[in-house]
């Protein structure tokens, strides 16, 4: 740690990841009646509850950290568009599989997929979830669905879109995101991040 920044790397990542969400996880969240960190934590909870596997229960914790990319080196983001979906898979591919990363990239587009081949899913949106869709290009068409289904990894990204829509119940009690940083520190590749670490602004107070 040098100069008021972080060098940031495999050994303190998830400690990065923690603080961020404690010093921004309070922000509300697009409109919902719940924070962004309660939602992400709902998010990995139904994960958890239902069995997934710890990439898949790491992957629906992380789906939304590209809301905070501002909070990464430039460098890390400057490659991608501002949408939260890739802004987040660019940040986390340093230092996680493939998988994760590809699931939360996708959320956006399983949402997108799943109003297209399933009807009814168009009615558990929430109001605000409605309007991000218009944004997002709405419902797949045909064709775009199809393309959706060759990525190996598409029925793991609706997975997580399942537990995205339904993590917005307020006052729903949760652990914390200490419950889950020895998961995600089981997940972390030394090999994916890049030699010498990257800096970023050091959080007001980490999480331990």
């Amino acid at each position: 740690m040098t100069g008021g920044t972080l060098e940031l790397d495999p050994d303190n990542i998830v400690e990065y990841l923690g603080g961020i969400l404690e010093r921004r996880g309070g922000e509300s969240y697009l409109g919902e009646d719940i924070s962004m960190l309660q939602h992400m934590l709902q998010a990995a909870t139904q994960a958890e509850a239902e069995g997934a596997d710890d990439e898949l229960i790491a992957a629906a914790l992380l789906h939304d950290i590209g809301h905070y990319t501002g909070e990464f080196p430039e460098e890390l983001t400057l490659e991608v568009n501002n949408f939260h979906d890739e802004g987040g898979a660019a940040v986390l591919a340093l230092f996680f599989s493939p998988r994760l990363v590809e699931c939360v990239r996708n959320h956006v587009a399983a949402k997108r997929y799943l109003c297209a081949v399933e009807p009814a899913y168009f009615s558990k949106l929430s109001e605000a979830s409605v309007r991000t869709l218009e944004l997002q290009g709405g419902p797949m068409t045909p064709a775009e669905a199809r393309a959706f289904e060759a990525n190996p990894n598409f029925l793991d990204a609706v997975r997580v879109r399942r537990w995205d829509e339904a993590a917005k119940v307020a006052g729903r009690r949760t652990p914390d995101f200490q419950h889950f940083a020895p998961l995600l520190r089981r997940l972390v590749h030394p090999q994916l991040s890049l030699d010498g670490g990257r800096t970023g602004p050091e959080p007001d107070s980490l999480a331990t």
